[in-house]
């Protein structure tokens, strides 16, 4: 969170990021806001939402049940990570994470190392953050039955919109 004018202000900021063990690497602009928040608290917060499917409350509906009562819903996998992050400004630093990064993102790609790239790694900075807490809900079903699962399962497969392979997938995992 950032100060301003005596209150508190958020700093969201989506971008990628990779996560060994407790630890997520990541880099951003140097100019990001959220350098700013860090510098006051170094607690932060990385939320992560996916495998996101709209689910039209016909689908939820079998048999001689009437899909117009069927009531929708969303499924979808969301994890909140408390974390404590500490900004990397050294650009030796900062070339590790990108090779972090790099390595896990791209394994079988060849490259320049992160070093070689002058002015334009000076313009960021890495970041670290250790976890300390973990929150999550993963919603896909689980609180109907086979049957209406299966339901589920082949409209998602037929519509093939995005999000819905993705749901899919961990509906079958």
């Amino acid at each position: 969170m950032a100060s301003g004018a005596g209150r508190a202000i958020p700093v969201v900021v989506p971008t990628q990021f990779v996560l060994q063990g407790d630890t997520v690497f990541l880099h951003l602009a140097k100019q990001n806001p959220i350098f700013e928040a860090l510098s006051e608290n170094s607690q932060c917060v990385l939320s992560v939402a996916g495998d996101w499917a709209y689910i039209p409350g016909a689908w939820k509906a079998i048999d001689d049940e009437d899909p117009t009562w069927g009531i929708p819903t969303t499924y979808y996998g969301a994890v909140q990570l408390t974390c404590a992050a500490t900004v990397i400004d050294d650009t030796a630093g900062t070339a590790g994470v990108l090779r972090t990064q790099r390595d896990a993102l791209e394994p079988e790609g060849t490259y320049v190392d992160p070093a070689e790239h002058g002015q334009k790694l000076r313009a960021i900075l890495g970041i670290e953050i250790a976890i300390t807490d973990m929150r999550a809900k993963f919603k896909y079903g689980g609180n109907v039955d086979e049957a209406h699962r299966s339901h589920i399962k082949d409209q998602l497969g037929k519509r093939n919109k995005a999000g819905d392979q993705a749901a899919l997938n961990q509906i079958q995992a």
